[in-house]
């Protein structure tokens, strides 16, 4: 199957489930594929044949995004070096988590959501640490009974009742002692945050590299660079919580098509977005995407001008 094919099936699933759906982002060395949204549920998705090929520097780009924009950063794939990803198996690279679209339909068309998830060591399985503490200590079994039932130590049934994962054949033995379902559903789009996105954001007296984006430092907004991306940074007003998906027209030929997809983006993360070019166009925007001239963003000397400027051209028909 190719990786196209994969994207199709991916955005798919995603339609039939409810989720509005971008198109599939078709710019080289971007760090995502595919956005949905349903309800409150944002997904930045990155499809890959072999998911071995994602790299470290490509899920630093994925979390700043996610983390920035309150979304959930997923991985679907296909093979990895062990073999074929299984279905209803949650597998992880870089803390990002991987599944099938075989397990995505599951998850999403069928209601049956993933038991299994993959670790260094082996599979594994949630236990709910509470039912588990509260059931020993309410029939008043021991720490060495529930460690002899399952095969592990004692110290591991109190890491058990802590939260860690437990091995499959352990788990099951203690819900066949205790005849008690213990085992928790997964949710494949959980992501825990580890603020990789403020560790990357550069606020007035650092520098961006670029002119245009140093400026938007200068006037108050916060600048997260993105390289990875079908734009070239996230400004934040921090006082305001807002977020700005920024462009700048660095390739000519390619105006249109990254305001387009920024404006795609900015549909469904319901963010703003803006391009700022070299020359004044024929338009104030591009469907959703505002367009600002340099020399207009040198005009302005605060964040809340460049703001109403963004949002009032965006709107415009």
């Amino acid at each position: 199957m190719t990786r196209e094919d994969m994207i199709n099936i991916t955005r798919a699933i995603l339609a039939r489930a409810g989720f509005d759906v971008s198109s599939a982002i078709n710019i080289r060395s971007v760090c995502f594929d595919v956005v949905g949204r349903r309800d409150k549920t944002l997904l930045i998705i990155k499809i890959l044949s072999n998911v071995d090929a994602f790299s470290r520097e490509n899920s630093e780009e994925m979390k700043i995004m996610a983390e920035a924009l309150d979304a959930n950063p997923l991985i679907i794939g296909e093979t990895s070096s062990s073999g074929p990803l299984e279905k209803g198996i949650v597998y992880s690279r870089f803390k990002i988590p991987i599944i099938s679209n075989e397990t995505l339909a599951e998850h999403l068309l069928e209601e049956v959501p993933p038991f299994i998830f993959a670790a260094p060591g082996g599979l594994y399985v949630k236990i709910d640490s509470d039912v588990l503490k509260e059931l020993r200590e309410e029939r008043g079994i021991s720490l060495g009974t529930l460690a002899e039932t399952a095969g592990v130590s004692r110290r591991t049934i109190q890491m058990y009742e802590t939260g860690m994962g437990a091995m499959i054949d352990a788990a099951l033995r203690l819900e066949e002692f205790l005849d008690v379902p213990i085992v928790q559903p997964l949710d494949p789009f959980e992501y825990k945050k580890d603020d990789t996105a403020a560790k990357h954001e550069i606020e007035l007296g650092g520098t961006t590299g670029s002119q245009r984006l140093d400026r938007l430092l200068n006037i108050g907004f916060a600048v997260t660079p993105i390289i990875r991306g079908p734009f070239e940074a996230m400004s934040r007003d921090n006082s305001q919580n807002t977020v700005v998906l920024t462009g700048l027209d660095t390739d000519k030929t390619k105006i249109i098509q990254k305001a387009l997809i920024a404006a795609e983006l900015s549909n469904l993360s319901k963010r703003p977005s803006v391009l700022i070019v070299q020359k004044k166009q024929t338009s104030d925007n591009i469907g959703s995407t505002a367009l600002v001239t340099d020399d207009e963003l040198k005009k302005i000397d605060d964040k809340t001008t460049f703001t109403d400027m963004i949002l009032s051209r965006s709107t415009k028909k």
